[in-house]
């Protein structure tokens, strides 16, 4: 095998849970190959360097092995390797994550009745 979808290799090695999520976020401009935007049928080989933003979790790791098919865990990740700037930056965003309470983490949708009353305070003020 000489090369394979990054969408398909994508939703392999675990970085997204289905492949249509996968292929949105190469479409969107959220997966880098070689410092490159591309688009979701490019072909990728061994050696390859991606960037892969995942929601707030940021990698950028080497591809080791090619895959189509999805398997567990413990095998996805013999897939790739993650460099050791990446690995620290993970952690450093976890750390803070862990200490620091985003503000905006805790709204989902529309605002309620109780929630735009509040609004009205702040503004009205």
């Amino acid at each position: 095998m000489s090369g394979i979808r990054i969408d398909k290799w994508l939703w392999a090695a675990r970085f997204f849970k289905t492949r249509r999520l996968a292929t949105d976020a190469v479409g969107g401009g959220k997966v880098r190959l070689n410092e490159q935007p591309i688009k979701p049928a490019r072909e990728i080989k061994v050696g390859d360097r991606l960037d892969v933003f995942n929601g707030g979790t940021r990698w950028q790791v080497v591809v080791r092995a090619l895959s189509e098919k999805r398997g567990p865990a413990s095998e996805a990740r013999l897939l790739y390797e993650e460099t050791p700037e990446s690995i620290t930056a993970r952690e450093a965003e976890q750390a803070r994550r862990k200490f620091e309470h985003e503000p905006a983490a805790d709204i989902h949708g529309r605002p309620t009745k109780r929630d735009r009353r509040q609004l009205g305070r702040f503004s009205n003020s």
